[in-house]
């Protein structure tokens, strides 16, 4: 999750300078080359069903390809600060999704958390209205634009929540490395068409050393590391439990952007993020009198 929130904020710059279809295709790319040895299915992993296949295309589509679009294409539109705060959310509709999905139970803390994660939001954008100032005519496109980000960046909220409840099924059957492979083996796929033809209009003499160390970074950490390490965890150990490290993606993002990029906080912006991080705290909190690892034990 740490990586998650550096690569949201660090992909600022990268995207100012590539096309976003380009810039996902190679990231697909340059991560499939790294991962070209995890392919190999291990000896004592069973055959893949039809329902594995399908699961493991969603959770590419959804969780690689769709989120790195929402995700792009969002930061590229607003700050990595409010990036970081709306990705907050993500512990709180993974919790709503998986209760619709796999009927996990809803407590009442969790729907508080929803609740502080809508105050959050609803905060974030109250302080941009607030900013804007009377001479804001000549804005009014670039505060569009901003709202458009914040929305897109929603919608990598859904993506990652679909993420987290359709790996916990994929993480009982099959390695976390071939995972990994496979699902970046489809973003490459349905990035394709889009990648090539933006890569031959594209002049890459325009990249310097240091745009191309972030791409490879970009390309590691979203496909490989973040992945591989994601779907290890998912295996040892309750999702209760790996949800309260979800903590520090919005916090990542937004210290980056603050440190890093001189995003500079606002007394409502620093509300909205300790509302997001209560949320996150309650979505996330093992029940009283009960730890995530006795739950775990506890699981039929």
């Amino acid at each position: 999750m740490a990586l998650v929130g550096c690569y949201v904020a660090l992909c600022k710059p990268l995207v100012a300078a590539i096309p976003i279809f380009l810039l996902g295709w190679m990231r697909f790319g340059i991560a499939g080359v790294a991962m070209a040895s995890w392919w190999r299915k291990p000896a004592d992993e069973v055959a893949m069903t039809r329902e594995t296949k399908q699961l493991l295309f969603l959770e590419s589509f959804v969780g690689n390809f769709l989120f790195s679009l929402c995700m792009l294409f969002g930061v590229s539109m607003t700050s990595a600060v409010s990036a970081g705060l709306i990705l907050a959310a993500i512990p709180a509709a993974s919790a709503v999704m998986g209760h619709y999905v796999l009927g996990d139970r809803l407590h009442p803390r969790v729907l508080a958390a929803v609740a502080c994660a809508g105050a959050g939001i609803a905060l974030l954008a109250i302080s941009k209205a607030a900013s804007t100032g009377a001479d804001a005519v000549t804005s009014d496109l670039a505060d569009n634009r901003e709202w458009l980000g914040d929305l897109l960046v929603f919608g990598a909220v859904l993506c990652e929540a679909t993420f987290i409840v359709v790996g916990k099924k994929l993480s009982a059957g099959i390695g976390p490395k071939r995972i990994a492979a496979i699902i970046n083996a489809w973003g490459f796929v349905l990035m394709t068409p889009a990648g090539l033809y933006f890569a031959l209009q594209f002049d890459f003499s325009t990249l310097d050393l240091w745009l191309w160390g972030l791409l490879v970074f970009y390309a590691l950490a979203a496909s490989v590391w973040m992945v591989w390490l994601w779907m290890t965890g998912m295996k040892t150990i309750p999702a209760s439990e790996a949800g309260i490290f979800s903590a520090m993606l919005p916090i990542t993002a937004a210290a980056i952007g603050v440190l890093v990029f001189g995003e500079k906080w606002t007394g409502l912006q620093a509300l909205a993020f300790f509302l997001a991080l209560t949320g996150l705290v309650l979505a996330t909190a093992p029940d009283r009198g009960q730890t995530p690892r006795q739950d775990h034990k506890n699981r039929p």
